[in-house]
């Protein structure tokens, strides 16, 4: 069985992901079919502390963008993306719509613990008004379907009976997300309205051969990983998984192999690069791809990363919104940062430094820093205080701002 060092099966990772990818002076829509194709899908996330989970890994890999390439890949003609729960709440390249055919058919069989209350009425009365009335919110609908005050219980799920109506609905495939408003809620409306009827109009995969799409594409993803690295890509169970991987083995498409440090075989995709080094300088979102799942960000880095957005305040250990730091084909620091608009001033909070952190980590982390705020139409970049790097970090700020002015 073929070995890999933790280093090479680290800048497999990172090549598979699109960080050594040749970069193009000004994004095109070319950049962002490669740059996706890379991904799989991006993350949607509800949180802007920064900037929307899903503009952050585009910006990671491809530098500052239009973000209209987003927007244009999901309105635009033909439609390239849609959201559906392909990670999480996720976009994904159209395409897959057939694929999810399985899990809409395995959501509407169970109904889920989230949806075990909505009617048959509800859904009835909701889909109708939808045909009726074209792209709509819950709160649009709300009005249709009310059972009164809402429960004061379960707070951030105390969903409307439109809500749960119409994430049931979703989940299952009768209707698609066609956008989010200006208050990004979701509008949802009939999927031969969203999804391209060339696309509607292919067959639906078997299960089987569905699962076997899914891990192809995580593993293209991945370049190498685990069993539990490419059932976590698209939200998985390990048995369909398992057998797609003997399937892909036994055809080639797969390579089993021992990586430095992992406990269980590898499988590296038969098309992975392996690169003598990796040129990247990124900020990673917290979800992103690369720091999914925790344990192989672990293995591969040698980096604990947990998300303490939800963690009370007094108990953080790196702070609210925390995204490593990627340095050519190592995590070597973390920050957490705030987009302050109304001042135009990105916020450092807090900034930490890896173990063994080269000794340019600051500086570069500098130059990362001042091309985000560029980015997101920021002015000023103010450090705290807090950190093992912040006064480094702010020393070297203050450089890079000497030598522009």
């Amino acid at each position: 069985m073929q070995s890999l060092s933790r280093a090479q099966a680290r800048r497999i990772a990172l090549a598979a992901q699109g960080f050594n990818d040749p970069p193009h002076a000004a994004p095109t829509m070319r950049t962002f079919d490669r740059t996706l194709k890379r991904t799989g899908v991006l993350q949607v996330d509800s949180v802007n502390v920064l900037q929307r989970a899903h503009y952050m890994p585009l910006y990671s890999r491809m530098g500052g963008y239009d973000t209209d390439l987003l927007a244009r890949a999901q309105h635009g003609t033909p439609r390239r993306i849609v959201e559906y729960w392909a990670h999480v709440q996720a976009f994904m390249p159209v395409d897959l719509w057939p694929v999810m055919q399985h899990r809409m058919a395995r959501y509407r069989a169970t109904r889920g613990k989230w949806w075990r209350g909505v009617s048959d009425e509800v859904v009835r009365v909701l889909v109708a008004e939808i045909a009726d009335r074209g792209a709509s919110t819950a709160r649009d609908l709300e009005a249709l379907v009310s059972s009164g005050p809402r429960s004061k219980q379960h707070w951030g799920w105390n969903w409307s009976e439109a809500r749960k109506g119409l994430d049931f609905l979703y989940m299952v495939g009768d209707v698609a997300i066609a956008g989010r408003n200006s208050q990004f809620e979701v509008c949802y409306d009939l999927p031969e309205r969203v999804i391209p009827a060339d696309v509607l109009a292919r067959p639906t995969p078997s299960p089987a051969d569905a699962h076997l799409e899914l891990v192809r594409r995580a593993a293209r993803s991945h370049g190498v990983a685990s069993t539990k690295c490419l059932a976590d890509y698209y939200r998985m169970l390990q048995a369909p998984v398992k057998d797609a991987v003997s399937r892909l083995v036994e055809e080639g498409e797969l390579i089993p192999v021992a990586v430095e440090g992992w406990t269980k075989p590898g499988y590296l995709h038969r098309d992975a690069a392996l690169p003598r080094r990796v040129k990247a300088r990124a900020l990673l979102s917290p979800f992103d791809p690369v720091v999914w799942e925790r344990e192989r960000t672990e293995r591969l880095f040698d980096f604990r990363y947990r998300i303490e957005i939800y963690t009370p305040a007094e108990q953080r250990v790196h702070g609210y919104y925390v995204l490593p730091f990627l340095l050519r084909d190592e995590l070597v620091a973390r920050v957490d940062l705030k987009a302050d608009r109304t001042r135009s001033v990105l916020v450092v909070h807090s900034a930490w430094a890896e173990p063994g952190a080269p000794a340019d980590t600051a500086e570069q982390l500098a130059a990362e820093l001042a091309t985000l705020a560029a980015w997101l139409g920021l002015s000023e970049i103010v450090v705290g205080q807090r950190g093992d790097l912040a006064a480094t970090l702010a020393q070297a700020l203050a450089s890079t701002a000497g030598e522009r002015s």
